[in-house]
């Protein structure tokens, strides 16, 4: 613990300490004065800071996010400064902090007390939007993946492992054993809740990464007594809404945000073609689909094409018409002091973000249920890409695409080098999801 370091002893005037010394007679005033600057500087300095600057000064905004974890790991507080040049971190001063930023190639700012004093200051005037968050402790991340490798990279374990924030891997397992009470931070990864393999069948049932998952997610239903991966996957979509419900944290990116909710909505519903689980599909699916079970979504209809590459019309990638050149989407700007939460989510130094595809590359913003909140949207193709809400006790956030920093990441492509990105807008907002449950405190429930 190193809090204790960072309470300075009490300063004693200059004239206090005068008298604690023998002064000899006959000093001169010349003497006499020198002695007292001397004294006078012995006095110690009140505690500096660390200031990491997040906008365009930031030489590697997302290691930032790493050192900052890495401070709370280390038993130090962090305050998170909600809108002062992009977002800034700042912790009191050990030098084991400053040579970490050193070795890790973070900028930073050592600041004097007085001067950080004066910058909180300015953060406080009522009349500016920012606002001052107190990190305290680092969550416990956990990712849901699979333990085979599947020919593609998720942009989370990325973006954690470049930023060096320590993650487990969990999956079905982990789950139906009650392991996610143990995390404060759940993040899914590429994951078809609808137990029908991402709809790969048309153009992958050939290859053998997708035999062998289907295999291997098969043997693992039957070793938990389900008949179907569908219903393996129905159970898990029920442990992770009690997480939820129960003060957890969850993200999800691409096809793991719409399949999740389509698995919601269609509980007790079999939605799957018979090359996915053996029998026909409920005919009268779409009707007894229940959008009040939904975290997202409402009135969506499921895709029941086994050779389309869509779960449902949730999703706008299929029949998207946006130049690359001008994809991009706009965060919305919200007030630091009343609107915490979603300001904390959409730090960043632009406002304006690239564009990227995935399986579910946007949401129909008409198909957005009323309650959430969009956080980044492309307002003139109707397509909210960021969007966050509350369940129960706790809170979930869903970010469309698939790699902030790959426009169309095929199956089988290599993974991102983010080395080659470390001021990367389209990442800084998951890591800002990574540091959220630090500063979030448990709502009462009403």
């Amino acid at each position: 613990m190193l809090n204790a370091a960072f309470s300075p002893p009490p300063l004693r005037s200059a004239a206090r300490r005068l008298a604690a010394f023998a002064v000899p007679s006959g000093l001169g005033p010349s003497r006499l004065m020198a002695l007292l600057l001397l004294v006078v500087f012995a006095v110690p300095a009140k505690a500096s800071w660390i200031l990491l600057p997040m906008d365009d000064e930031q030489q590697d905004h997302l290691k930032a996010y790493g050192i900052t974890y890495w401070v709370l790991e280390n038993g130090a507080q962090a305050d998170w400064l909600l809108n002062y040049r992009g977002g800034s971190f700042a912790f009191p001063y050990a030098k084991s902090f400053e040579t970490e930023c050193v070795v890790r190639g973070v900028s930073y700012e050592v600041m004097a007390e007085a001067q950080y004093a004066r910058v909180l200051k300015q953060i406080a005037n009522p009349e500016v939007n920012m606002d001052v968050v107190k990190l305290d402790k680092p969550p416990k991340v956990a990712v849901y993946s699979p333990k085979n490798k599947l020919p593609w990279d998720d942009a989370v374990t990325l973006v954690l492992t470049y930023a060096e924030i320590p993650y487990d891997i969990v999956y079905d397992d982990e789950l139906l054993a009650d392991r996610l009470a143990e995390y404060d931070w759940l993040h899914l990864h590429h994951e078809d809740f609808t137990g029908q393999y991402g709809k790969f069948y048309a153009s992958s049932k050939n290859a053998a990464w997708y035999q062998e998952n289907k295999r291997i997610l098969e043997q693992l239903a039957a070793s938990h007594g389900f008949n179907k991966v569908s219903e393996l996957k129905m159970e898990v979509v029920r442990r992770i809404r009690d997480y939820v419900t129960g003060g957890g944290f969850l993200f999800a990116m691409c096809s793991a945000s719409d399949t999740y909710d389509i698995a919601l909505a269609a509980e007790g519903v079999d939605i799957c073609q018979p090359m996915f689980d053996g029998d026909a599909m409920d005919p009268g699916a779409q009707e007894k689909l229940d959008f009040s079970k939904t975290f997202a979504f409402r009135d969506f209809r499921i895709s029941t094409n086994p050779n389309e590459y869509e779960h449902a019309n949730i999703d706008v990638s299929l029949g998207r018409r946006i130049p690359q050149d001008i994809d991009y989407f706009t965060l919305f700007e919200f007030s630091a002091k009343w609107d915490p939460i979603p300001t904390m989510l959409t730090q960043c130094h632009t406002r304006t973000v690239k564009g990227f595809f995935g399986q579910s590359t946007a949401f129909r913003k008409e198909l957005v249920k009323p309650n959430v909140l969009i956080m980044g949207e492309n307002k003139s193709a109707g397509e909210a890409r960021y969007i966050h809400g509350e369940y129960g006790y706790g809170t979930w956030s869903f970010y469309g695409g698939h790699d902030p920093e790959d426009y169309k990441h095929y199956v089988g492509d290599p993974p991102t080098d983010l080395n080659l990105h470390p001021n990367s807008a389209g990442y800084r907002l998951i890591l800002n999801n990574i540091l959220f449950p630090a500063a979030k405190k448990k709502k009462q429930k009403t």
